[in-house]
C-alpha cells in the first residue's frame, strides 16, 4: 500500500496544516531567495555530484547497518539493527545536512554560517562544514548545555567557530534558537541560518529533511541486501526530528513498515520536567512555524528538560506533527533513567557508546524487541556517538 506523504510540503511549506513561514515581512524575500536557489540546486547535477562526493569521501558514507547480535541474543526477541550514524565524520547524523547547508550558503554568496546547538553536535558539524567551504561560523548555545557539553564546545572553537553563550530564559536549546534568530535578523544578507533540525520557517524543514533522507535510502538498500525484505519497525529519537525523518522518509510509502519516534519524558510529566512535545503538546507557533508545542494558556513555550541536550526543545518539526495526526508514525516516550540504562547496556554488550539522544531510541527498541517474535526486524537510528556525554554519565551514575 502506498501513500503520497513523501511529496510534502506543498508550495507554501505546509505538511498538512503544519509548517509555513511565519516571519517578519523584511525577511520574506530572504527566505524566498533561499527556497528558489535550493530548488534549483536540488536539480543541479554539479551541485548534487559535489554533495554526494563529500558524503562518500569526507563523511564516510554509506554508514554501516549493524546487526547487534549480542544485544539481540540477550533480549531474546526481534533482531535489532543499528544504523551507524555515530560513525560519520564529527560523530553524528548532523554532518549530512550541514554540508548541504554550507554548499547552499556558498552558492548564495553568503559569508557566514549561523546556528543554534543543544548537545553541540550540530554546532560541531556546522563549524566543520564552514571550515571546509571557507565560511565564517557563529554558534549560539545555552549556558546549561555549554557546561554539560564541554568537549563539543572545545571542538567548535578549534574549528574556528565563535561560540555565543546564551544566558536568557531556560539557557538551553529553545533559548539558543531565539538568540541565533535575533543575530540572523541583524544581517540576513550576508548570513545563512544553518538551522539544526527539521524546524523553523519554510524551506528549512524541507531542506534538512531532504539532506537527511540519505539515512533511510541507505538503510533500505542495506536491509534488503541482508534480509531480503523490509524491516517491521523503525525507531528513532525525536527532539526537533531530523534524524528520525532522515530514517523514516524513504519508508513513508511502505505501510507495512511501522515507525516509532521516541520523545524524552525526562524526570516525569510535570511542568518543566520533560520535552514530550507530541505526547503532551498542542498546535501553536514557535520559531516561524505552526506545529505541536508545549505551551501555556497564552501560547508561550513552556520550560523543558531532558538528560539529552539535543532533545530539550518545546517544539518539533512540522513534518512530525503531520505524521502524528495522520497516524503514520507513533510517538512514544522514554525517561532519563531508561535512557541512561540503555546507554550502558549498548556500551557493555556491544562495545558501542551511544549519544544520550540515541539512547532514548535504543531504550524503546529494547522493550519493543522483547515483546516481538525472533523473525521480526527493528532498525534503530543510532544518530550519534556518546563521546560528548561520557563525563556527564560518569558523574551521574557514579561509575
Amino acid at each position: 500500500m502506498k501513500n503520497n506523504l513523501k511529496s510534502l510540503p506543498n508550495e507554501l511549506g505546509y505538511f498538512g496544516v503544519y509548517g509555513g513561514r511565519q516571519i517578519p515581512p523584511e525577511l520574506v524575500s530572504i527566505f524566498e531567495a533561499i527556497e528558489k536557489e535550493y530548488l534549483i540546486a536540488k536539480e543541479d547535477k554539479e551541485f548534487q555530484a559535489e554533495y554526494q562526493t563529500l558524503l562518500r569521501d569526507y563523511v564516510g558514507r554509506p554508514s554501516p547497518l549493524y546487526l547487534a547480535q549480542n544485544l539481540t541474543a540477550k533480549i531474546g526477541g526481534a533482531k535489532i539493527y543499528l544504523k551507524r550514524e555515530d560513525l560519520n565524520h564529527t560523530g553524528a547524523h548532523k554532518i549530512n545536512h550541514t554540508l548541504g547547508e554550507a554548499l547552499l550558503a556558498k552558492r548564495l554568496g553568503k559569508k557566514k554560517l549561523l546556528a543554534e546547538t543543544g548537545a553541540g553536535q550540530h554546532g560541531v558539524a556546522l563549524a566543520t562544514a564552514a571550515a571546509l567551504v571557507g565560511l565564517e561560523c557563529e554558534i549560539h548555545m545555552g549556558k546549561i548545555d555549554i557546561l554539560k557539553q564541554a568537549p563539543n564546545v572545545a571542538r567548535m572553537k578549534i574549528l574556528g567557530a565563535k561560540v555565543v553563550t546564551v544566558k536568557s530564559g531556560g539557557r538551553c536549546l529553545k533559548d539558543a534558537v531565539d538568540s541565533a534568530f535575533e543575530a540572523f535578523v541583524k544581517n540576513p544578507q550576508e548570513t545563512f541560518f544553518g538551522i539544526g533540525s527539521v524546524v523553523g520557517p519554510h524551506p528549512f524543514p524541507m531542506i534538512v529533511r531532504d539532506f537527511q533522507s540519505v539515512v533511510g535510502r541507505e538503510a533500505r538498500v542495506q536491509i534488503l541486501e541482508r534480509e531480503n525484505r523490509l524491516p517491521d519497525y523503525l525507531v528513532a529519537c525525536v527532539g526537533g526530528g531530523s534524524n528520525a525523518i532522515g530514517l523514516f522518509h524513504e519508508f513513508l510509502g511502505d505501510e507495512e513498515v511501522k515507525m516509532i519516534g521516541v520523545e524524552p519524558s525526562g524526570r516525569g510529566f510535570g511542568l518543566g520536567e520533560h520535552a514530550a512535545t507530541l505526547t503532551l503538546g498542542k498546535p501553536g507557533n514557535i520559531h516561524g512555524m505552526f506545529t505541536y508545542l508545549l505551551q501555556d494558556e497564552n501560547g508561550v513555550p513552556l520550560p523543558v528538560h531532558s538528560i539529552a541536550s539535543g532533545l530539550d526543545y518545546p517544539g518539533v518539526g512540522p513534518v512530525h506533527a503531520d505524521l502524528k495526526d495522520k497516524g503514520r508514525v507513533v510517538y512514544e516516550t522514554i525517561n532519563d533513567q531508561e535512557a541512561l540504562a540503555a546507554f550502558l547496556e549498548l556500551s557493555r554488550t556491544e562495545g558501542i557508546i551511544p549519544a544520550l539522544e540515541s539512547a532514548h531510541a535504543l531504550a524503546y527498541a529494547l522493550k519493543l524487541a522483547a515483546s516481538l517474535p525472533k523473525e521480526q526486524i527493528i532498525i534503530v537510528n543510532l544518530s550519534g556517538r556518546g563521546d560528548k556525554d561520557v563525563d556527564f554519565v560518569v558523574e551521574n551514575m557514579n561509575i
